[in-house]
């Protein structure tokens, strides 16, 4: 089916928070505005920390700076049209601009989901196998995975955006949803989608729930390790180089299970949303806090990017 013979849509109107009322969306909007100006600033912070610093050169921070990457990305994909839907009522998005919005929200969440496996590979060599750590986990190591955690992200936004977009729009156009998530767009379709839908599990197995699963091996490897430490002292520092990582994990793939795991008539659509604001808007901004800010080593390091370049006399 191609666009020009079956689309008869060139506009989607994102609902986004309209049942709500006027003051409580200019609420809204002074709170998300407040949260992506501090997830923009928290991780570009940890970009220029861990690019300046020498100290905090090892894989752990070189994932963590992709990771910052990553996040900037997907805030930007997503919060700065939905503030225009709450403070200057501009709901409509296109047709090109919804795909393209769908597409790098799939790139950019795939890409994540694999670089949060990877980077808890990363803690496992690193505590259950120290001696050989710096040979497997060398530069071109863990510029290969980055790499690969950031390709990942292309096959399924292509497959998915592609296909979603090549269906017939008929009929309604309101996309209940703030963004052009997939589920709410392809309840538009006015064709069978049931392939699709089978293509779009299958998906959400391999990129959500199997780096999930490997996770979550990693982790049993790891605190099984930590539980034989002899050291009390040993398993304080083991613990504490991998609980932030497993906090950010927890909040970011509960949520995204929740969403995409979820039989469709047993949420109902504003649950949904609350559920979509967690890892779309407020784990970008907690992983700058939980992951790094908390963490004495890059608190060191602000410190002596902000003395290089005040000076000591201005601290």
């Amino acid at each position: 089916m191609m666009w020009g013979n079956w689309t008869t849509v060139s506009e989607f109107v994102l609902v986004s928070f309209s049942t709500l009322s006027s003051e409580l969306q200019a609420l809204l909007f002074l709170l998300f505005l407040a949260i992506y100006l501090i997830t923009l600033m928290g991780n570009v912070l940890i970009i220029l920390v861990t690019t300046a610093d020498s100290a905090l050169q090892s894989p752990m921070y070189f994932f963590l700076r992709n990771l910052s990457f990553l996040e900037i990305g997907f805030n930007l994909v997503i919060v700065p049209k939905m503030l225009g839907t709450l403070i200057i009522q501009d709901t409509t998005i296109s047709f090109l601009g919804c795909a393209t919005q769908m597409y790098f929200f799939f790139f950019f969440g795939a890409a994540e989901c694999c670089l949060l496996a990877t980077m808890a590979y990363d803690r496992y060599v690193a505590i259950c196998d120290p001696l050989r750590y710096p040979v497997i986990m060398s530069r071109r190591s863990c510029a290969q995975l980055a790499a690969a955690s950031w390709f990942s992200g292309f096959p399924v936004a292509t497959v998915q955006t592609t296909w979603i977009f090549s269906f017939p729009f008929c009929g309604p156009n309101r996309v209940n949803h703030f963004f052009c998530d997939s589920p709410p767009v392809i309840a538009l379709v006015c064709a069978d989608t049931s392939l699709f839908e089978l293509e779009a599990l299958t998906a959400t197995v391999l990129f959500i729930l199997f780096p999930f699963l490997l996770i979550l091996g990693s982790y049993v490897r790891i605190l099984s390790t930590i539980f034989r430490m002899p050291s009390a002292e040993g398993k304080r520092k083991a613990f504490s180089t991998c609980s932030s990582h497993l906090l950010v994990v927890s909040l970011f793939y509960s949520t995204a299970i929740l969403t995409y795991f979820r039989p469709r008539s047993n949420t109902s659509p504003e649950n949904k949303k609350l559920l979509s604001l967690s890892y779309t808007v407020v784990t970008p901004m907690l992983n700058p806090i939980i992951y790094s800010l908390r963490n004495n080593e890059v608190k060191s390091a602000l410190r002596r990017v902000v003395r290089r370049t005040l000076g000591p006399q201005k601290l």
